[in-house]
């Protein structure tokens, strides 16, 4: 047993970089108790949610059975190598979303639960990941990281701002918390002490700080830190690609090309890349601790997303979702497939007995059941143990019942994390199934 004087709070340092360690068995891990007391139960619970706007394909998004022997619609197909790590639950709803049955209306409290005011003002409800960021995310330097896949829209729909659509984050009823949606900042976010790109690699500027490490940990450890080098620098490889394909895939402007030059690290024009790299810093940040609360809002309600990857650039994704076509399922199931890829990356990323999936909750939803706007229930489901307290394999169903607040899982998730309100939202206690 290594009994080393370098803790989990070590950081690997460089000018003007830092990085934090993985796990690693034969260092002091999540605090400052010696290893051979720690269990990796103490491991931090991660949360991660990640928002597929417009809905669902209405005769897909389904799950029946328990365990090994779980049904799945073939929205969430991708997702059969976790069904037993899966918590589907149905029947829940938001009542002040349903309020104003348009996009903005619905979207803007999915993580809050709170009234919306309309009439060019605007104004919500702290989201629950802020609020876990405020209380549980002090202790990381990065308290949550919020991604996204697609602009931000500031236009007004209907009399509510569009900016509803655009952030499932807010860090108060007034303040949407901004959104990353360039790759290469959301990367300088999590290791850079300032949020600029520089000529050096960040893995360049801690490799002798990295070495001097290595020289002190075991050999398994070894290969462990070594992946975990090596990961971060696919990350940054791929971002100094990203953007070159030339293939335009939201709103398409009114000229053919840009007329000035493109600016460098800009948002990939490859959405599946995009999704991807997101994706990949999404694990990364949990990987290292540098941040245990992120959203990922794969696209906006009310998106301009086209999909010329999966052969469907003839229309952009909110009109796709006023049908039940294949096309429409097929983007559905790709948007899946980024879910299936970080509960792969993140079990196979060790802590102690557990996987880092299995010490995360990973929230997948939408605003609406189906782009038909009909949300008095939504798509919720619920990926990972939540530090061993998350029974998967199970499907629960609130249909037909009452209290089947949405906010009542927030409570519930929120105990997870240890912390512990008395209401949320319009909420006053979790859900015991959980």
């Amino acid at each position: 047993m290594h009994t080393h004087q370098i803790s989990r709070r070590t950081m690997l340092r460089g000018l003007g970089v830092t990085m934090a360690l993985p796990w690693l068995e034969s260092l002091r891990v999540w605090g400052d108790t010696p290893a051979a007391t720690q269990k990796s139960s103490d491991a931090p619970v991660r949360l991660a949610v990640l928002f597929s706007g417009n809905g669902f394909h209405s005769k897909e998004w389904w799950a029946k059975g328990e365990g090994k022997q779980m049904e799945l619609g073939k929205v969430l197909e991708p997702l059969a190598d976790y069904r037993e790590r899966m918590l589907l639950i149905r029947g829940l709803y938001n009542a002040e979303a349903t309020k104003g049955n348009i996009h903005s209306s619905q979207t803007g409290n999915l993580l809050s639960g709170a009234p919306l005011a309309s009439g060019g003002e605007i104004r919500s409800g702290t989201s629950i990941d802020q609020l876990l960021a405020q209380r549980y995310g002090r202790s990381t330097k990065v308290p949550s990281l919020v991604l996204g896949c697609e602009k931000s829209n500031p236009s007004v729909h209907k009399n509510y701002s569009m900016l509803y659509s655009s952030h499932i984050s807010w860090s108060s009823p007034t303040t949407p918390t901004p959104l990353e949606i360039y790759p290469a900042l959301a990367f300088d976010r999590l290791f850079k002490n300032g949020v600029q790109r520089g000529d050096k690699s960040v893995l360049d500027a801690v490799l002798a700080d990295a070495s001097d490490i290595r020289r002190q940990i075991s050999k398994s450890d070894q290969r462990k830190l070594d992946e975990y080098l090596d990961s971060v620098r696919d990350v940054e490889r791929r971002i100094e690609q990203a953007g070159k394909k030339g293939e335009l895939q939201g709103w398409r402007p009114t000229l053919a090309k840009p007329n000035i030059p493109r600016p460098p690290d800009g948002i990939p024009q490859d959405i599946a890349e995009h999704m991807r790299l997101m994706a990949d810093i999404l694990v990364l940040g949990f990987q290292t601790d540098t941040t245990r609360i992120t959203t990922l809002k794969l696209n906006n309600d009310h998106s301009s997303l086209r999909f010329p990857n999966l052969g469907v650039d003839y229309m952009i994704h909110h009109l796709l979702s006023h049908s039940d076509s294949a096309d429409w399922l097929k983007v559905n199931r790709f948007f899946t497939e980024q879910i299936t890829y970080i509960a792969r990356k993140l079990d196979a990323i060790q802590e102690g007995e557990r996987t880092l999936l299995d010490n995360t909750m990973l929230l997948f939803c939408s605003s609406m059941m189906t782009g038909n706007h009909n949300n008095d229930q939504l798509p919720v489901m619920l990926l990972g143990g939540g530090g061993g307290r998350i029974k998967g394999g199970r499907v629960l169903d609130y249909a037909g019942k009452p209290n089947r607040q949405m906010c009542r899982l927030f409570l519930s998730m929120m105990d997870k994390m240890n912390v512990h309100e008395k209401q949320f939202g319009d909420a006053t206690s979790p859900l015991d199934e959980v």
